[in-house]
């Protein structure tokens, strides 16, 4: 039975993971990419997880947690950029 529920887990964070690269090409505004790279970060550390949990090792879950902080500094890094048009004072 988990092993269901984990393919069905995978599967959709995939479909959302294609949906929000979908929403980052074809974004209208650079705060509507912004948005899509953001929840791709989120959807990436999703199946992360779910493999670890899946394939019974931590590894999964530490590379997870560095791509979350990664992405957290990053978003708030382009979101700066983007509202004063430098990242650094």
């Amino acid at each position: 039975m988990l092993d269901l529920a984990l393919s069905f887990a995978i599967s959709c964070f995939a479909l959302a993971l294609l949906l929000a690269f979908w929403r980052f090409l074809r974004g209208p505004q650079m705060a509507d990419r912004l948005l899509a790279m953001d929840t791709m970060v989120v959807d990436v550390i999703a199946l992360l997880v779910l493999y670890g949990i899946r394939a019974g090792t931590g590894l999964g879950f530490e590379v997870a947690i560095l791509l979350a902080m990664t992405g957290f500094v990053s978003t708030l890094a382009f979101c700066k950029y983007l509202l004063r048009g430098r990242i650094i004072e």
